[in-house]
């Protein structure tokens, strides 16, 4: 039988989801008071200063030069994250090693009951009067239905499992989608002797990394302060020309909307240039159009155009898996996993499901602990 645990009285638990995939974690988890970061490797960093995306309460202090550097830093401020003015046994307490398989309404007793199950297959159970889904749009590797994908010859993986081009040294590989991750990788596997091409199926706004020596984001996110998001997004896109030039002429055209205006719009967020783009000007990187089908190690494209392959790399982005683990409740949309609001019935509530990135969470986050608040001092009172 599965141990029952409950946090605070049985009154609040946030679970989290996914599997813990780093070694650096292990560390992490010595801490009372810690948070995890899924998924991260070598090449993690972040992309806004700590002014902007700093954790609650976490010790300020210069920002790290080198991209190694920041991880640590990130980790440090996680551990010093604590409730202001509360003691070390009130602080947060994640469960790491655990996978959700399923959570339903206990109406007889009102609570929710969370099933998990551990790396050794052992299974807890967490009863909680409140549950957050804090999962958000990246809880699963996406692949896409690409005809005749499983019957090609070579290697086949999902960015998720990426972590260096030394294995494909020498080797001709198609990166599909060319989002932040497909950039990125496409410019490791160059660095490391492979023979790397793009797969593009949609128009993509790229920016340069920096401007004006700030962070791109940092400074739209200070523009936006003063002046509407359509001559932002004008200002952005007359500094990418002038920096980066035509990305049209080579085959990364950009969408009719602007960078700001898309993501608001659609969630899609714009690809910061780490020096890619040159690769693919000088040809080291080649760009192709959309994948029609796949034979054998051949690839043929919408265009027209074939071209052979020893590894497909799908840089295909995540999707929600809520549907798939939460019972009894109307809230989350089978088909695409996303919620119908930030607050559902029964205490249960969604965060960073917008597609507005950390402003979007940082939203959802305040509505849920003021609303959380609200009922727990209504409950106080009547006792």
């Amino acid at each position: 039988m599965p141990g029952i645990r409950t946090m605070d009285g049985g009154n609040f638990c946030e679970l989290e989801g996914k599997r813990v995939h780093d070694s650096w974690v292990a560390n992490t988890m010595k801490s009372s008071t810690c948070i995890w970061v899924p998924r991260t490797d070598h090449n993690w960093c972040r992309t806004l200063g700590p002014r902007r995306c700093g954790l609650p309460q976490a010790k300020r202090g210069p920002e790290p030069g080198p991209r190694e550097s920041r991880l640590h830093r990130f980790t440090v401020e996680a551990q010093d994250l604590r409730p202001p003015k509360a003691p070390s046994t009130e602080a947060v307490l994640p469960a790491f090693n655990r996978t959700v398989i399923g959570a339903e309404l206990d109406r007889n007793f009102r609570l929710w009951r969370v099933k998990t199950i551990g790396v050794k297959h052992e299974e807890v159970e967490y009863a909680s009067r409140w549950v957050i889904v804090a999962t958000g749009e990246n809880a699963e590797d996406h692949f896409p239905c690409l005809e005749g994908i499983e019957n090609f010859r070579g290697t086949i993986i999902h960015t998720s499992s990426y972590r260096s081009g030394e294995l494909f040294d020498g080797k001709r590989v198609l990166v599909v989608g060319c989002g932040n991750s497909g950039m990125e990788v496409s410019l490791d596997l160059c660095n490391h002797n492979a023979l790397p091409s793009l797969a593009v199926r949609d128009s993509v706004h790229v920016l340069p990394q920096e401007m004006l020596g700030v962070s791109t984001f940092g400074l739209s996110m200070s523009l936006l302060k003063w002046f509407p998001t359509c001559l932002v997004d004008r200002f952005l896109l007359l500094m990418s020309y002038l920096m980066l030039g035509n990305t049209g002429k080579y085959g990364l055209s950009r969408p009719k909307l602007g960078p700001l205006q898309l993501k608001n719009m659609t969630g899609k967020t714009p690809v910061l240039d780490v020096g890619t783009l040159s690769k693919i000007k000088s040809g080291h990187i080649k760009v192709f159009r959309g994948i029609k089908r796949i034979k054998g190690q051949t690839v043929e494209f919408v265009d027209g155009k074939a071209a052979c392959f020893d590894a497909i790399i799908l840089a295909t982005g995540y999707k929600s898996n809520v549907p798939s683990w939460l019972k009894e409740t109307g809230m989350f949309r089978k088909e695409d996993g996303f919620p119908n609001g930030w607050k559902g019935e029964h205490g249960l509530y969604a965060v960073g499901f917008t597609k507005r990135g950390l402003l979007g969470a940082s939203i959802d986050a305040r509505r849920i602990a003021e609303d959380i608040h609200h009922l727990w001092e209504s409950d106080e009172k009547k006792r």
